[in-house]
C-alpha cells in the first residue's frame, strides 16, 4: 500500500488536468463561485448547512493576496444576496501569513468584518505546524473585535491540542461559546509533535471533544470516521448536550451515506465546500503533504458509503 500511495503522489502532477478533474470534481464543488453557490443551495434544500472555502493557500505575491481578498468579499456578498445558510472558511497563508503577518491579519480582518456585518461567521482553518501559533494568535486578534463571528480549527493528531483548548478558556463565555472545528488533521508532522498511530489520534480526538463539551464550547465535530461518530454520540448523551449546541461537519463528496444517517438522526450537519481555480494545486498538495491520503481519496472517489 505504501508503494501505491507513493505512485499516486508521483504521477498525479504529470496527469493532464482535464483527466484529474474527472476525479477531483467528486470532492470539489467547481472552479467558479457560481458552482459553489449552486452546490450550497442544493445542500440547504436538504436541510444541510455549508461552509465555503476558496482554494489557493500559500500565496506570496501581494497582487494575488489582494485578488483573493476581493474574491472572498464577492463570495460573502453572493451568499448574503442568495440568503444561503453558510459560513466561510479561509486559510491564512492565502493572505501571506508566512511572509507578512501584519498584512495577513489586516486582510483577514476586512473579510471577517464584511461577513460579521451581515451576521455571517468565518472560520480560520488550521494549516501545518509552522502556522499553528500564528493562526491561534490571529483567531485571538479577531475574536476580540468579532466575538461570536469567528472560529478556528484544531487537530486531534497534534499533541498540543488539549493544552491549546485549555489556553483558550479565557475567550469562552455563555454569550459567545468558543466555536472550534475539531478534525483529525492531514499534515505529515514529526512524531515528537504529532500522534502517528490511528488509535492514538482517535483517542485524543474524543479526549479533546469531551473537554470542549465540559467547558461549554460549541464543537464542530468534523469526522468521517464511524467510530468517532459513535464516540461523539456517547459524549453528547453523557453531557446532555442540546442539538443547537453542536454540529457535525464533513467534506464535500465524502461518505454521503454516513452524512445522511447523521442528519436523519436529528443532528445538524455542515458540509465543507471547496471551490476555485486552484483546485489542481489543492489536490496535489494534499497528497504531497500526506501520501497516506492517496488510498482514502481514491476510495472516496469510487466508493460511496
Amino acid at each position: 500500500m505504501h508503494g501505491f500511495n507513493r505512485l499516486v503522489v508521483s504521477i498525479l502532477p504529470h496527469i493532464p488536468e482535464k483527466l484529474v478533474w474527472i476525479f477531483s470534481k467528486r470532492y470539489i464543488a467547481g472552479k467558479y463561485l457560481e458552482d459553489a453557490i449552486r452546490v450550497s443551495q442544493s445542500f440547504n434544500e436538504e436541510g444541510i448547512r455549508v461552509t465555503l472555502d476558496l482554494l489557493g493557500e500559500f500565496q506570496s505575491e501581494r497582487k494575488k493576496i489582494a485578488y483573493y481578498k476581493e474574491q472572498y468579499i464577492k463570495t460573502i456578498d453572493a451568499v448574503i444576496e442568495k440568503k444561503i445558510n453558510a459560513t466561510f472558511s479561509l486559510k491564512p497563508t492565502m493572505f501571506g501569513l508566512l511572509i507578512d503577518t501584519e498584512l495577513c491579519f489586516e486582510t483577514v480582518r476586512e473579510i471577517v468584518e464584511r461577513a460579521a456585518s451581515a451576521s455571517y461567521f468565518v472560520r480560520i482553518d488550521m494549516e501545518d505546524s509552522q502556522c499553528t501559533d500564528l493562526e491561534i494568535e490571529l483567531f485571538r486578534y479577531l475574536n476580540k473585535e468579532f466575538p461570536g463571528y469567528v472560529g478556528i480549527v484544531l487537530q486531534s493528531c497534534m499533541r498540543r491540542t488539549l493544552e491549546d483548548l485549555k489556553n483558550m478558556n479565557d475567550l469562552n463565555s455563555q454569550e459567545y461559546p468558543l466555536n472550534i472545528r475539531l478534525c483529525k488533521g492531514i499534515y505529515n508532522e514529526p512524531e515528537e509533535i504529532a500522534f502517528k498511530d490511528k488509535q492514538e489520534i482517535n483517542d485524543n480526538y474524543l479526549i479533546d471533544l469531551e473537554y470542549m463539551l465540559q467547558q461549554g464550547y460549541y464543537p464542530a465535530i468534523a469526522t468521517h470516521d464511524k467510530t468517532l461518530v459513535t464516540g461523539a454520540y456517547k459524549l453528547l448523551e453523557k453531557y446532555n448536550i442540546q442539538p443547537d449546541s453542536y454540529e457535525f461537519q464533513m467534506l464535500y463528496g465524502v461518505t454521503p451515506r454516513l452524512r445522511n444517517r447523521i442528519v436523519s438522526e436529528g443532528n445538524a450537519m455542515r458540509v465543507y465546500v471547496p471551490y476555485g481555480k486552484d483546485w489542481f494545486n489543492y489536490s496535489t498538495r494534499r497528497l504531497q503533504e500526506n501520501p497516506k491520503m492517496a488510498f482514502h481519496i481514491i476510495k472516496a472517489l469510487f466508493i460511496r458509503k
